[in-house]
């Protein structure tokens, strides 16, 4: 079995979306596509301006979108009908397929807001499936815990706990790792998949070469290969992201991302005439 070592060490950029929520931006902008996955952005401020304005209603297709939530809540309604609270530690993962308009709001005006969103490409064979969800409630998580680690698991299995994403086209693998310092953690990936590490807070050491320092919010491209090793050097917190990659062409517009730009254009006119959501 091969080690899965660095690829790339990246910091994000500081961006805002939405109407004006600030947060930190890598995959989609350094690798602008990282096949299967097309953004990554981390949200999170103790400042309530930062994020009140929310996500007011937008439209999506062709696409998924993962939102993780680690402190703080989110009011999600969306055009089929939808509505829900996410509240620390829920999960939403939301497949867009032909098209729906959703916001999410903060469902708080004080204190910490903090997540992630994840988006996943669609093949072109379900671009237009009907949208649906998974919504996981932080209680009902599958968790691994030993001495040395805790692994919250939203897609994939380590040992005995497996997370609720099943029967996915891209068999993703989404664990929220902490792992006291000077304690490894140890796990196989499929030699096929695209992989990577966010390191939330701490630092990291990653295989058996030696790489540049990693600490806090960086994002961490991995060697495609089958043995991941990662060691704590402080007390760290880290995503653990793995897919197999679609490998199809990608046309992008904002919200809809598309196989041509046909299809982009197709996506802007059904919105606008009122003949998005099928």
């Amino acid at each position: 079995m091969s080690n899965i070592e660095v690829k790339k060490i990246i910091k994000p950029i500081i961006a805002s979306d939405g109407a004006g929520v600030k947060l930190k931006r890598s995959i989609g902008v350094e690798p602008n596509y990282f096949d299967p996955f097309l953004m990554l952005d981390e949200f999170g401020s103790e400042n309530s301006e930062d994020y009140i304005a929310g996500f007011p209603p937008h439209p999506h297709r062709g696409i998924e979108t993962v939102t993780y939530m680690l402190q703080g809540e989110f009011e999600h309604e969306d055009s089929t009908g939808a509505k829900g609270r996410m509240s620390s530690g829920d999960v939403q993962w939301m497949k867009t397929g032909s098209g729906i308009i959703h916001s999410e709001m903060p469902a708080m005006s004080e204190g910490r807001l903090h997540g992630f969103q994840l988006w996943i490409n669609m093949p072109a064979k379900l671009k237009m499936s009907k949208p649906n969800y998974i919504y996981i409630d932080s209680d009902k998580m599958s968790v691994h815990k030993d001495n040395d680690k805790q692994i919250k698991i939203i897609a994939g299995k380590f040992e005995k706990a497996e997370g609720p994403v099943k029967g996915h086209n891209v068999e993703p693998v989404y664990f929220d790792v902490e792992l006291k310092k000077d304690k490894e953690f140890k796990f196989n990936l499929p030699s096929s998949h695209n992989s990577f590490i966010y390191l939330i807070n701490g630092e990291i050491e990653i295989g058996g070469k030696k790489h540049d320092k990693t600490k806090d919010s960086t994002l961490i491209l991995l060697e495609k290969g089958e043995d991941l090793k990662v060691r704590g050097k402080t007390n760290a917190k880290f995503l653990v992201i793995s897919g197999k990659p679609i490998n199809e062409e990608i046309a992008r517009g904002g919200p809809f991302v598309m196989n041509t730009k046909a299809e982009i254009l197709q996506a802007v006119q059904d919105y606008h005439n009122g003949t998005f959501v099928k």
